[in-house]
């Protein structure tokens, strides 16, 4: 199915869409940074980026008229800064919210159907009517802002016309929200992320999120009948069981749980070996960064649970939370390789930059295999309803 990506970074949301089974016309992203490392991935020829032409643009420069009536889906994470919890939190005040173009680019190409996503800061009280307003401009993209109104004149506007018979014509989606936890879905990290997916109305599709695999009920679960223990061959001199959030659960549950155990930072990084300073011949991006410290708010993720969520490290904390705990104490960062599985992108993937810009983009990605499990649920949904364009 044909598709096409904005604000793609680092390729996370993109390589999840392409294994669940989206082929991009274009893949858009102005920072040459992350432009580099899906160029430098082409050259390596990796697979799932050989069929993607990627634009370094401004998406604001980009038309997307050109696409009209070809795309089965329209998708990208809006730059987040605007609304992530350790920025400035100003969202429809600054100049770096997206999602304007991102809804443009839905009014302009009438894709069949959307996937965006954004920080769970997005959620927060202060923000509540804006999200309200975001998810009205993706059902009626029509509906456009006029000139001298603000936001919130151009809300009311929007709810007018959406309680109105007249929202019944012209191009519109049915639009679901919903925040998600990487854990949920077997990414070994806690990462919560509220994605928006709209599906045009025209289509009759019935559609809602994946229902969760993976538990915390089920990893205390794992962790206090040994088995997670005796999968990793540690002695019970080095079990450190529960460790940080895990000890807020209380008791285990009483049955074993159907869903499968939360992945832990331990299964992410089986088989690699500690990072050094020179880089192992073996493993792509995988080095020692020296400088890790701990302090408060700022602890590091235990090794026997999923890791904290990334950070891109942005806002003046050198790191972000990017370090590993150490059962003895210690914290030492993670590599790039490390944080690199922790986001589900796989070994043969590489990164461009210094380990201080490759975090950036790390912190910035969707989890891969986050991407691919919402990706194969709409595909699923288009497939049923037939009349695709190009497959």
């Amino acid at each position: 199915m044909k598709s096409l990506e904005l604000f793609a970074g680092a390729g996370g949301l993109g390589l999840g869409l392409h294994a669940a089974g989206f082929k991009p016309y274009a893949v858009i992203e102005r920072d040459s940074y992350c432009c580099d490392t899906i160029r430098e991935n082409k050259r390596r020829g990796f697979t799932s980026l050989r069929c993607w032409p990627i634009v370094e643009s401004d998406v604001r420069d980009v038309r997307f008229d050109v696409f009209a009536d070809k795309l089965d889906l329209v998708s990208g994470g809006p730059p987040c800064q605007p609304f992530s919890l350790g920025g400035k939190h100003r969202a429809y005040d600054d100049a770096r919210d997206m999602f304007p173009q991102a809804i443009r680019a839905v009014r302009e190409t009438r894709p069949r159907a959307f996937i965006f996503e954004n920080v769970k800061g997005l959620t927060r009280d202060r923000f509540r009517n804006y999200v309200e307003y975001i998810k009205l401009q993706l059902e009626h993209p029509e509906v456009t802002i006029k000139p001298r109104h603000d936001w919130t004149a151009h809300h009311a506007v929007l709810e007018r016309y959406h309680t109105s018979t007249s929202s019944s014509s012209g191009l519109r989606y049915n639009v679901v929200t919903r925040v998600l936890n990487a854990a949920d879905f077997g990414v070994p990290q806690k990462r919560h992320r509220i994605f928006f997916v709209g599906f045009r109305s025209d289509l009759g599709i019935e559609w809602a999120f994946p229902e969760a695999t993976h538990s915390e009920e089920a990893l205390l679960w794992d962790q206090r009948s040994g088995d997670y223990w005796d999968r990793h061959s540690v002695p019970s001199t080095k079990q450190m069981p529960y460790p940080g959030e895990l000890k807020r659960m209380g008791a285990p549950p009483l049955f074993k749980p159907s869903t499968k155990p939360w992945k832990t930072v331990r299964d992410a990084l089986l088989g690699l070996p500690e990072p050094r300073i020179k880089e192992h011949s073996h493993f792509l991006n995988h080095r020692l960064q020296k400088g890790a410290r701990s302090y408060p708010g700022h602890t590091g993720s235990p090794l026997d649970a999923p890791a904290k969520a990334l950070k891109a490290g942005v806002h003046g904390v050198p790191g972000g939370e990017n370090m590993l705990l150490l059962p003895e104490g210690s914290v030492r960062y993670f590599s790039i390789r490390e944080a690199a599985r922790i986001q589900t992108f796989s070994d043969d993937f590489a990164f461009h930059g210094t380990w201080s810009e490759t975090m950036r983009q790390l912190g910035n990605a969707v989890p891969v295999d986050l991407a691919t499990v919402v990706g194969k649920s709409v595909q699923q949904q288009l497939s049923r309803a037939g009349q695709g364009y190009v497959q």
